[in-house]
C-alpha cells in the first residue's frame, strides 16, 4: 500500500515537473533568440569592418591576431564569438522547427549554461493547458511512478530476504 502511494505521489510529481517543459522551452527559445540577435549584430559589424578593408572574415582575424597582445586576445575573443553565434543559431533553428514534445527529446540543445540558468531563474511554472504539456505530464507521471514503484519493490524484496534469513538463523 505504501509502495503504491509513494509511486503515485512520485508519478504525480514527475508529471507536474515534466508538464512545465514546454513553457520552459519556450522561455529558453526566447532568450536564445535574443542572444542570437545580439551575436548576429556583433559578427555583422566585424564582417563589415573587414569588408571595408577588403578582407574576408578569416583574413581579418589573422590580421587582428598579428596586432600585438591585445590584437591577439581580441582575435581569439572574436573567433569564439563567431563560433558561439554559429552554434546558437543552429540550436535556435533546430529547436524552433521542432514540436514542443519533440524538444523534450533533444535536451542537449538546451545546454547553453548562461541561457539555461537565466531562463531557469526567471521561469515561473505555468498551468499545463496545452496538449503537449498534458502529454508530457502523462509521460512524466508514468515514468516517475513506474521508476519509484520498481525501486521500492526492489527494496521491499531485499528487506524481505533479509528478514527471512534472520528468521531462519534465529
Amino acid at each position: 500500500m505504501i509502495t503504491r502511494m509513494v509511486s503515485l505521489l512520485g508519478g504525480l510529481g514527475a508529471g507536474v515537473g515534466l508538464s512545465q517543459f514546454p513553457a520552459y522551452a519556450q522561455a529558453y527559445l526566447q532568450r536564445l533568440g535574443g542572444h542570437v540577435d545580439a551575436l548576429r549584430r556583433t559578427v555583422a559589424e566585424f564582417d563589415a569592418d573587414a569588408a571595408a578593408l577588403g578582407l574576408e572574415r578569416q583574413a581579418a582575424l589573422v590580421q587582428l591576431a598579428q596586432g600585438g597582445e591585445m590584437g591577439a586576445q581580441r582575435a581569439e575573443t572574436m573567433a569564439a564569438t563567431i563560433d558561439r553565434y554559429a552554434r546558437l543559431s543552429s540550436d535556435l533553428h533546430e529547436l524552433a522547427a521542432m514540436a514542443p514534445v519533440e524538444r523534450a527529446l533533444h535536451l542537449g540543445r538546451f545546454a547553453e549554461t548562461e541561457i539555461a540558468s537565466a531562463t531557469l531563474s526567471a521561469f515561473e511554472p505555468a498551468v499545463p493547458v496545452s496538449l503537449d504539456a498534458m502529454l508530457l505530464a502523462g509521460v512524466g507521471a508514468l515514468l516517475g511512478g513506474g521508476l519509484l514503484w520498481a525501486v521500492l519493490r526492489g527494496l521491499r524484496r531485499v528487506f524481505a530476504r533479509r528478514a527471512r534469513r534472520h528468521d531462519r538463523l534465529a
